[in-house]
């Protein structure tokens, strides 16, 4: 009998998610409150239905007898993720504790206290408390609300006038009503992360990259431009950083589930920051499964139907150091405007080297002002995997001389390309 999945969310990446489950044979419901979502296009079912309200989305699974409920790529869903799971008693990866720890940024700080893992510093403002300026921290500041992802509501102040409007205006984005402001770490920061399987209550490090950002979008939250797997702070974070970890995934009694979390790197310290327990939009499993030969999508997946996640042979197959292979993910972020034009996506779909492509937009969409700055100005993510660095940096270079995207004017889109990794860091 064909078994019925819950997927909460509606961007794109969870549209992918939905595509995994339909190729299993499984009857999919997407829930989200905008009708027009993109990963609601493929699924059996929709529901225009507000993924906080609880009641009546276990109401949709009761009358459609559903057999399993899972999150898709929606940090702020992780949290109704586990109440709706509860309510129903089927299987969930996300535990109270862990939901405290890794889905608001206030939860987040105080466990990383607990377990001297060092965070960035910074200060809480609520709603009702007096808007000030943390003590021994100097401009630029970075301005967050606690609850919310994507850069949506983010933004690096510079002087008083930027900070007081931009404190009022992060304070509405968040359900809370509770806004973290950090340092600013800037450009003379590293960005890496790293990505975690647990299974039968063991964490497993799966992988480990680093991040290029763009600067060119003002005070803005830094957006992304790709990644480089395995990192090349690897090493230094497996004996520095990750027993410190794991000690604290013992102390939250994680059972399942994947977990991405961001560290900067300064002088040689690392400074944690943004986990998400959930698969990801930078979509680390793609690489996993080309290289190592499992799929999160589909392990969690089974999990929302079974509460097991993965086979026993996960531990051989788990190799964060990618078999001595190199991977990235090329993100093409737009500048605002209408799509007049695309040259060039189908052959970069079609080389050898390209294990899959997200897209966002198509000819005819606009990229609006609100979604700079965030991760809604991303066209495409192209994930590629070679035998070395060298061939990685070979992949970059041919993209961005093949790859156009234009305005009605006949102008470029693409803000800005990854720049080359430097081999040296990445050879060993």
């Amino acid at each position: 009998m064909t078994k019925k999945l819950i997927i909460l969310g509606g961007n794109p990446e969870t549209g992918v998610l939905v595509d995994i489950a339909n190729s299993l044979g499984i009857y999919t419901i997407v829930i989200d409150p905008n009708p027009n979502a993109p990963a609601k296009e493929k699924a059996a079912e929709t529901y225009d239905i507000d993924g906080f309200d609880i009641d009546g989305i276990v109401a949709v699974a009761k009358e459609r007898n559903v057999d399993g409920v899972l999150v898709g790529v929606a940090d702020i869903l992780v949290k109704p993720y586990r109440e709706i799971c509860e309510k129903l008693n089927f299987p969930c990866y996300a535990t109270e504790k862990a939901v405290e720890a890794f889905c608001s940024k206030d939860g987040f700080k105080r466990y990383c206290e607990m377990y001297d893992i060092q965070d960035i510093p910074g200060i809480y403002i609520t709603k009702d408390s007096e808007i000030k300026r943390p003590e021994n921290i100097s401009y630029p500041l970075m301005v967050k609300p606690v609850d919310s992802g994507g850069g949506v509501g983010m933004k690096i102040c510079r002087d008083d006038e930027d900070y007081n409007a931009t404190v009022e205006t992060a304070l509405k984005y968040s359900k809370k009503g509770v806004v973290l402001v950090e340092k600013y770490m800037d450009t003379n920061c590293d960005d890496m992360a790293v990505y975690y399987t647990f299974r039968n209550g063991k964490a497993y490090l799966s992988a480990t990259y680093d991040r290029q950002l763009t600067r060119l979008q003002g005070d803005s939250s830094p957006i992304a431009l790709g990644t480089v797997y395995p990192s090349k702070y690897t090493e230094r974070f497996v004996n520095e950083v990750h027993p410190k970890l794991c000690a604290m995934f013992e102390g939250l009694n994680i059972q399942a589930g994947v977990l991405n979390i961001q560290f900067f790197v300064e002088n040689g310290e690392f400074y944690i920051y943004d986990p998400g327990f959930r698969l990801q939009g930078e979509a680390p499993h793609i690489h996993l499964e080309a290289i190592n030969g499992f799929d999160h999508r589909k392990m969690l997946i089974n999990f929302a139907f079974t509460g097991v996640l993965g086979e026993d042979d996960f531990p051989e197959k788990n190799d964060y150091m990618f078999r001595g292979k190199s991977a990235s993910s090329i993100w093409i972020l737009l500048k605002g405007g209408k799509i007049d034009n695309v040259e060039g996506i189908d052959e970069i779909k079609s080389n050898k080297n390209v294990v899959f492509v997200v897209e966002r937009f198509k000819v005819g969409d606009t990229v609006k002002e609100e979604f700079l700055g965030t991760e809604r100005q991303i066209i495409y993510r192209i994930y590629v995997n070679a035998d070395s660095i060298v061939k990685v940096n070979q992949l970059i270079e041919n993209f961005k001389n093949n790859l156009k995207v234009t305005d009605s004017n006949g102008d470029n889109m693409i803000l800005e390309w990854l720049k080359p990794w430097n081999i040296e860091d990445y050879t060993l």
